[in-house]
């Protein structure tokens, strides 16, 4: 059983990928397992012009948008879009469950923090970005999975995230938004640059 999000319904070939993902999860395995296999089960969805409706594409110029696509009726797992404008970003944020995400149009950069928790002086490390083009899959699980997501390119990107949460109910899968100081990425080759310092609250 499901619920399904207030843009309303889900393309075939989304419901195809909901039975698939919904028979790796039932199998309970370890959250590395899972999220390997929910990764197998989402790349090949990725791309085609039928895997969303029109509405589940739809961006907001004033922040990044999230699309419930799909939430178990056990909790057990949701399918979320996540539209992002040129230059839109999260805050520096981790999760209450693990995610496998898949980039569905356009790039998305990743930016990797460490948390040197270190009382008063507490503070985030920079540890890596990746840049993410369309096709690319990647899965993280707390803890140890902090980072921010920006859209780099001049166009719209879209991905695709799967969360071992029932999105429906928390509205988020954030856990928790970082406001400690943070280390810049260091700058790029093109001379871009990234502000780590917290915007709109979503997933």
């Amino acid at each position: 059983m499901a619920r399904t999000a207030p843009e309303g319904r889900s393309t075939p070939r989304m419901q195809r990928l909901i039975d698939e993902l919904r028979a790796v999860v039932r199998r309970g395995l370890h959250p590395d397992e899972t999220t390997r296999l929910v990764g197998e089960c989402l790349a090949p969805h990725l791309g085609p012009d039928d895997l969303l409706t029109a509405e589940q594409q739809q961006g907001d110029p004033s922040r990044y948008r999230q699309h419930l696509v799909h939430a178990e009726e056990d909790g057990s797992f949701s399918v979320v879009a996540l539209v992002w404008l040129p230059g839109q970003q999260t805050p520096i944020h981790d999760h209450v469950a693990w995610c496998v995400a898949g980039v569905h149009r356009g790039t998305e950069s990743e930016l990797r923090y460490r948390l040197v928790p270190d009382g008063p002086t507490a503070r985030l490390e920079f540890t890596e970005e990746t840049v993410n083009p369309q096709g690319t899959v990647a899965a993280f699980a707390p803890p140890g999975d902090i980072h921010l997501v920006r859209n780099p390119g001049p166009g719209t990107a879209l991905s695709v995230h799967v969360y071992g949460a029932d999105i429906a109910r928390l509205t988020t899968s954030i856990r928790r938004i970082y406001r400690l100081p943070a280390e810049p990425r260091p700058s790029a080759a093109d001379g871009s640059c990234v502000d780590p310092r917290p915007s709109a609250d979503g997933v």
